[in-house]
């Protein structure tokens, strides 16, 4: 099979297409012929060396955590799913990844695509999926009626998570580029603040503050919120908990694989109420120049992928 991997950290050309055996099929796992793969801001932090601390990675690595596919090959104690099948998967960090024209994957990692969504947006809908419902419902229980202020609402997981507390029924306000406010008001925002702009530090009395930012943008957003209120923070720059200052609550969201919660994002999807949104579309060849297109700043709408 053909695939992506980076032998040594660093730039974006470290990433080069190499012939593999895959990976031998276990009596849980699923054996997958790739169609589509998301990329994800963290599959180039990965790449570039960047969590060499956090994640214990054996080099070489094929990047990926994303993707769709069909089911080709079934372990004998698989329960769920047929060869034939159409699922989204969400790869091991540490382990392969989706950038290769095939992956194993024990079965809790895979879920049968959402019917609604095309082949592109099903390979950008599980991490971003997890990463907005996970801080949002299991996190910060919103609720009916609760003011929530989604930073970066254009992103990949922003743009979700706009969608999934308007679906809630929570009163949304999101931060953006300007050029993207209409974009983001479709999706069910009834606020947008343009950070290239304005300036968000006006609002008050938020609920909820979901930080996917980080850094100065991170230390604003105290003073939005209510007494009581609650700020979540998912990225990884420096932050400065100041909880106490403003009588306030501050949660790193924890990130987890977990079925359960690849089953309540896939069917949010499957009932229209997420649909993730794909900026554009690379070759799996070109991997190394979506990387790059994704650290220079050029995506500012929803996640590339590369078409296997």
């Amino acid at each position: 099979m053909r695939a992506i991997q980076f032998d040594e950290y660093g730039p974006p050309d470290v990433l080069t297409m190499v012939a593999l055996e895959p990976a031998r099929l276990g009596e849980k796992d699923l054996r997958i012929r790739m169609l589509a793969a998301g990329v994800s801001p963290v599959d180039t932090k990965i790449r570039a060396g960047l969590l060499k601390a956090q994640l214990h990675i054996t080099l070489p690595k094929i990047p990926g955590r994303d993707g769709v596919g069909i089911v080709e090959a079934i372990g004998t104690d698989v329960t769920r799913f047929s060869v034939g099948d159409t699922v989204c998967v969400i790869a091991d960090i540490v382990a392969g990844g989706t950038y290769a024209e095939m992956i194993v994957v024990t079965e809790d990692r895979a879920v049968h695509k959402p019917g609604p969504l095309s082949l592109h947006e099903a390979a950008a809908l599980m991490q971003p999926g997890i990463s907005a419902w996970i801080p949002m419902v299991q996190v910060a229980n919103v609720r009916p009626g609760m003011k929530v202020l989604i930073h970066s609402g254009s992103g990949a997981v922003g743009s979700l998570m706009v969608q999934l507390a308007k679906h809630i029924g929570a009163e949304v306000t999101a931060t953006c580029r300007a050029a993207n406010i209409d974009f983001v008001l479709g999706l069910g925002a009834k606020h947008v603040v343009a950070y290239d702009r304005d300036d968000f530090g006006k609002l008050r009395d938020q609920d909820v503050v979901f930080d996917l930012v980080g850094g100065a943008t991170h230390a604003r957003s105290y003073p939005v919120l209510k007494k009581g209120g609650h700020l979540v923070w998912l990225m990884a720059e420096p932050i400065i908990d100041r909880a106490d200052e403003y009588d306030v609550r501050v949660t790193r969201a924890l990130i987890t694989d977990q079925q359960h919660v690849l089953r309540a994002v896939a069917g949010l999807a499957a009932l229209g109420v997420l649909r993730p949104n794909v900026s554009e579309v690379h070759p799996l060849a070109a991997a190394a120049a979506a990387h790059a297109a994704l650290e220079q700043g050029h995506v500012t709408r929803g996640r590339l992928v590369l078409e296997i």
